[in-house]
């Protein structure tokens, strides 16, 4: 078994400095009733409610991971900022820790990143970095290092692409809740790539409880999406800590099917989470479409709070009224 700053959850040192940090992971598996109601009944479908995280999304988990990792090698020193790239949602997640533990937070974050997402950041009292929103993550990814290499000793870059304690905290603490909550029956994992630390550290942790179990990758299907926080790997910057031989299947998923499945979500299963949400459900409802039995688990990313000012919002009738 691998080991990590994460042993067998958080570090009560560490978490004993905030009660908030104590409350990280641990989060609910959610059965899908309606929206997997055309299902053969041999198969259910669930999500990982990471949007109940303190912070609003599952970025809590590897964040303080990766701080807890730092503090404990020496490396993060007492006075430094806490520096990284971010599409938003691990951002987030570094300025409630920061705050919550005495770092201060510096982070590049693309120029288009939602309006909720920078006023979160900025209530939390971190300093944002606007990157051009055509380069997207990885020109945010590029920033970083420049900042990081003019000022070192200020900074300690986090570098959530290539840190090994992104996806440690993952299989440390995500991967057995999957397998404690499904009771061993998970079949297939289904979720998206964005630094890639939530599949690549769940997958090994369930194959290594049952080498059958499926895991499968989800990406945008084009360069130029509208899914925030995730990667068209054939053109992005690949992360470090990403290996493309770990999953059993790939799956595409566009931009329109994913806001869709955000409404429905809300509509039919009376859950509000953000657009990275709808499109790992898009695609694990499409595994699960292919099976007559199993047990499919896909994961709930963040919170809808965060996305409220997208156009596919705007003008929706009432559950029960249609459009005219």
């Amino acid at each position: 078994m691998r080991e990590s700053a994460l042993t067998h959850g958080f570090d009560p040192t560490v978490a004993g400095r905030s009660d908030l940090l104590k409350h990280i992971g641990r989060t609910p598996l959610l059965r899908l009733e309606r929206i997997a109601s055309e299902l053969p009944a041999g198969v259910e479908l669930h999500g990982k409610a990471e949007h109940l995280n303190p912070s609003g999304s599952l970025k809590d988990r590897s964040v303080l991971g990766m701080i807890l990792a730092a503090t404990a090698s020496g490396r993060l020193r007492p006075g430094q900022e806490l520096l990284d790239a971010t599409s938003g949602n691990a951002g987030i997640a570094y300025a409630m820790v920061g705050a919550a533990l005495g770092y201060g937070v510096t982070l590049c974050l693309p120029g288009n990143a939602s309006i909720e997402r920078k006023r979160m950041l900025k209530a939390y009292g971190a300093r944002i970095l606007e990157t051009d929103p055509a380069q997207g993550s990885d020109g945010a990814q590029l920033k970083a290092r420049e900042l990081h290499g003019a000022a070192p000793g200020r900074y300690f870059h986090m570098d959530q692409y290539n840190n090994d304690a992104n996806w440690q905290a993952h299989y440390q603490t995500t991967g057995p809740e999957i397998w404690r909550q499904t009771n061993g029956q998970i079949t297939h994992f289904v979720t998206g790539l964005g630094t890639s630390g939530t599949f690549m550290g769940v997958s090994r942790r369930l194959k290594e409880y049952n080498p059958a179990i499926q895991c499968m990758s989800m990406q945008p299907d084009s360069a130029l999406h509208g899914l925030e926080g995730l990667k068209y790997m054939p053109t992005a910057l690949v992360p470090g800590i990403y290996d493309p031989k770990l999953a059993d299947d790939q799956i595409e998923i566009d931009t329109e099917h994913a806001h869709d499945m955000v409404v429905r979500l809300a509509r039919e299963e009376g859950l509000m989470v953000g657009v990275s949400s709808g499109a790992n459900l898009v695609a694990a409802l499409r595994v699960a479409s292919g099976l007559k039995e199993g047990v499919v688990v896909t994961i709930f990313c963040d919170s809808a709070a965060r996305y409220l000012s997208e156009e596919f919002w705007r003008d929706l009738p009432p559950k029960h009224e249609k459009k005219s």
